[in-house]
């Protein structure tokens, strides 16, 4: 039987759906892009535009599909079952828990022929167990975490993912020794809340699990998905100094440049502690790619406090904004909020930091003209060779087949938005 898999969302249910696909590979079903006997759908509800798409792919699955089995699983399933249930051929619906779980599902209804609605309470759950053995890239992730207990007021995260809880360290350094010797040159670290890895442990955190991983033979890079600000203590500090394979970028989330909003946002942050940690970290890596994740028109934003949040990410020369307009969630402090922002000024201001964003990125990109850097090339495209730098800088060389997904030494030579266009070193 073949099957095909739609992910939406984060880096966590990419993770996911490679483990599923593993699983199902291993029990002999195939991959397709078309013409599959098995649609699943991993979806996301982090925002209603999420929520819209999610349904959205849930029926072009089935119209591309018309004869599969439709399995639903993810965010989107776990926080609204009663919309997966209105969609007509839908026999499968699962949530965030027993993903590995996959194959069994599938075998039970081609058995049964019934619908399957398999949705769990995930408030106190423990670590579903998932090892992705081998996923055919150069980049590999892993999911070290799950869960969220921030209750930031304007996510609903907590209650579609459930609590905190972390993966057993030996099976986190298990499936990484594994990857490198499938040949995995980087390995991304992910989870819906990353740096809080271990804090059901108690005697083990994130710096340890760091700590650990960098001894690890053959590993060439280490990335990590997403880090909270006030997770980069002075141990992992000391890790990043140290050690050249963690990579110059960090993806740290901001959401707001204003102090006032943060406050609103549950955050554990204000402004002035976010710039001096940035500080610190550039002392370290001076050329430290920083991304992050902004929201705009958060209920009572002004436009005093939009201009401020402006002046912030100025101040920080993030590397790349990722924008999102505030969506209202159900079960969210932020719904019941008063002053909601109307949508024509969500999307104006949405667009302002977006064109902020495109100059902070070609600025950075600049900076590493006339420049030596290694890069590993991922794909080749028209006798191009195209791959990521260690900071995340997407690199363009004239290259072919022999030099696919190995390690290039490259000078850049000018910014062709969104590459850095390199001539190789030989």
């Amino acid at each position: 039987m073949k099957f095909i898999i739609y992910t939406l969302g984060c880096k966590v249910n990419t993770y996911e759906t490679n483990v599923m696909s593993d699983l199902l590979k291993n029990k002999g079903y195939e991959e397709t892009d078309k013409g599959a006997d098995i649609a699943i759908i991993n979806t996301c509800t982090v925002t209603n535009k999420a929520d819209n798409k999610s349904s959205k792919i849930i029926k072009h699955a089935i119209k591309e599909n018309p004869n599969a089995i439709i399995l639903v699983c993810g965010c989107f399933s776990q926080n609204k079952k009663e919309e997966v249930l209105k969609i007509d051929k839908v026999h499968i619906i699962i949530g965030n828990i027993f993903k590995s779980k996959v194959v069994d599902y599938i075998e039970e209804y081609n058995k049964n022929k019934k619908q399957i609605v398999d949705i769990h309470d995930i408030s106190n759950t423990s670590f579903e167990p998932m090892v992705l053995n081998n996923s055919n890239k150069t980049r590999a992730f892993v999911k070290i975490q799950d869960g969220c207990n921030n209750f930031c007021t304007y996510c609903v995260i907590p209650y579609t993912r459930g609590n905190v809880r972390s993966k057993d360290k030996n099976e986190v350094l298990s499936e990484i020794e594994n990857l490198i010797k499938n040949n995995h040159k980087e390995i991304v670290l992910t989870g819906i809340h990353t740096g809080n890895y271990g804090v059901d442990f108690g005697n083990y955190d994130f710096a340890n699990l760091l700590e650990d991983i960098l001894k690890i033979k053959g590993l060439e890079r280490l990335r990590i998905s997403s880090i909270e600000i006030t997770e980069i203590n002075n141990r992992v500090l000391e890790l990043i100094k140290k050690n050249n394979i963690l990579v110059d970028h960090m993806h740290i989330p901001l959401q707001s440049g204003s102090n006032s909003v943060l406050k609103r946002m549950n955050r554990k942050y204000d402004k002035e502690y976010f710039i001096k940690k940035i500080n610190e970290i550039r002392t370290i890596r001076p050329e430290m790619s920083i991304t992050t994740d902004v929201i705009v028109g958060f209920p009572g934003e002004t436009n005093e406090e939009f201009l401020e949040t402006i002046e912030t990410i100025k101040k920080v020369r993030f590397s790349k904004l990722h924008v999102f307009p505030y969506s209202k969630r159900d079960k969210t402090i932020a719904a019941n909020l008063p002053n909601h922002i109307d949508d024509i000024t969500k999307k104006d201001r949405t667009k302002i930091l977006l064109n902020l964003s495109k100059e902070l990125e070609i600025e950075y990109m600049k900076s590493f003209i006339n420049k030596k850097i290694l890069f590993i090339s991922e794909t080749l495209e028209n006798d191009y060779l195209i791959g990521h730098t260690g900071n995340y800088l997407l690199v363009k060389m004239i290259g072919d087949k022999k030099d696919l997904k190995k390690d290039i030494n490259v000078f850049l030579e000018s910014v062709k938005y969104p590459y850095v266009i390199g001539k190789k070193i030989d």
